[in-house]
């Protein structure tokens, strides 16, 4: 697949702009400011249906438009070709916040990993050894939505329980609500949160040859780079992830009625960068993390082919 042609309205620093990509490598020259850095964001929006550089879709918007629209044009590699769309609109607008389309069909904005596949190298992605554990969970989650149809979907469900689960138990906390209310909820996180854990450890077994290829392609005197799932929920003997889940839910109920919040599951796990079974996070030099992080892009790359 391939982005043929980008129309932008209202985004970022464009009022419009279209543009035509030919076949083959793009190499995207500019002044400072000129804009090269929104240009490639709104590609990342057009395939993640988010952006990489920030949680807010309202700054996407122009500062002086009602809403930003981003559509693409993409071959897919045979005789046929998709259209997306995505529009952003201020919360005073009559549209909906945020709109996708394809081919001219409302989905939700997780179908656009199905239909346009990227990986983003960006300088945010140099804290990715180091860096706070979100930015790891991320990556997780782009391979899933990426490898599995319903990755970003059920992402999604998952990220609105946690949302109403996180709020009745402040309610409890407050005397306002019974502790009988969370059976449901509990219900949703475990049967998510059991999914997302299982794809991320398919999609970081996917990714082990790749990567070790990568790294010692790169740099090959320093070792094997591997990849290690950190989960707060280990899983004991014949214990499956949604098992795990419910019993650590149970083991720290009280804990989480006293925080109101959810300390168990998937958005609480990490990623480990390992050099030969080492962390990188506690010896690495900057060059040594780089390097790391370069070799999970192009892995990455390799998975999408």
């Amino acid at each position: 697949m391939r982005v043929e042609r980008l129309n932008l309205l209202g985004f970022r620093s464009y009022a419009t702009l279209e543009v035509r990509f030919p076949a083959g490598p793009q190499v995207i020259v500019g002044r400072n400011a000129a804009g090269k850095t929104n240009l490639l964001e709104a590609l990342v929006v057009m395939s993640l249906g988010h952006s990489h550089r920030t949680s807010t879709d309202l700054e996407m918007i122009a500062w002086d438009a009602p809403l930003a629209r981003l559509e693409a044009h993409v071959g897919t590699g045979g005789p046929g070709s998709d259209d997306l769309e995505l529009v952003l609109a201020r919360p005073s607008a009559a549209t909906t916040r945020k709109r996708v389309r394809i081919n001219g069909v409302p989905r939700r904005g997780a179908a656009l990993s199905a239909a346009l596949r990227t990986v983003v190298f960006a300088p945010e992605d140099m804290l990715l050894v180091a860096g706070s554990p979100s930015l790891r969970r991320s990556l997780l989650d782009t391979l899933v939505a990426q490898q599995v149809i319903e990755g970003s979907a059920t992402l999604s469900t998952y990220a609105r329980a946690l949302q109403q689960r996180n709020t009745l138990l402040r309610r409890i906390r407050e005397g306002e609500a019974s502790p009988d209310e969370l059976r449901y909820w509990d219900g949703v996180v475990v049967e998510q949160g059991g999914r997302i854990v299982t794809w991320r450890l398919t999609a970081l077994a996917a990714l082990a040859g790749p990567l070790a290829e990568a790294h010692a392609e790169i740099a090959p005197n320093e070792g094997r780079l591997t990849l290690r799932y950190l989960t707060n929920a280990p899983l004991s003997a014949g214990e499956s992830p949604e098992e795990a889940l419910a019993r650590r839910l149970v083991e720290t109920s009280e804990k989480e009625l006293w925080n109101g919040s959810t300390l168990i599951g998937p958005h609480r796990d990490d990623l480990a960068f390992e050099l030969d079974g080492r962390e990188l996070s506690s010896f690495a030099s900057r060059g040594q993390q780089r390097t790391a992080i370069l070799a999970v892009k192009l892995a990455q790359v390799d998975l999408l082919k």
